[in-house]
């Protein structure tokens, strides 16, 4: 699986075709995909690393504090999209994305095991959907996970 996570201000995602807003304020704004060879142990894996991962500022300024440690707010929003091929031509390939059939249990999964350790509800995009995404990246601070890579 790959995450881009972003430390924000406040991320907001609209569903198209029914103009829903779900957002966020403080905390990270995660974009999730999922390949053909991922299984439940890389999204427990993600989950662990993210949920644990210090980027958010201490009294001091310095990024010391996990996203458990401010309470900070998690938008999740599915994207096939990381795993495009650029290798043959400039038309994206994105056969190593999972099929939506292995896709969403894992998705699915992956929320609710984030959802178990931060102990709050966590509001997603809308798998397979035309969404708009809007966010205020704060510092800016992105970062790309993996969990084939696992660094």
């Amino acid at each position: 699986m790959r995450a881009v996570i972003q430390r924000v201000t406040e991320a907001s995602v609209t569903i198209e075709e029914t103009a829903e807003v779900r957002a966020i304020g403080k905390g990270m704004m995660i974009l999730l995909g999922v390949g053909r060879n991922d299984n439940p142990d890389d999204a427990a894996w993600l989950v662990r690393k993210i949920s644990s991962m210090r980027i958010f500022e201490d009294a001091q300024g310095k990024t010391n504090e996990s996203l458990r440690d401010i309470g900070g707010e998690v938008l999740v929003v599915s994207q096939f999209t990381l795993y495009a091929g650029t290798r043959k031509g400039n038309r994206p390939s994105f056969d190593p994305a999972a099929p939506p059939e292995q896709a969403v249990p894992l998705y699915e999964f992956f929320v609710s095991e984030l959802e178990s350790i931060l102990k709050k509800t966590i509001p997603t995009g809308e798998f397979g959907a035309a969404m708009k995404v809007s966010l205020i990246n704060d510092g800016p601070f992105t970062i790309l996970l993996d969990s084939k890579i696992r660094e």
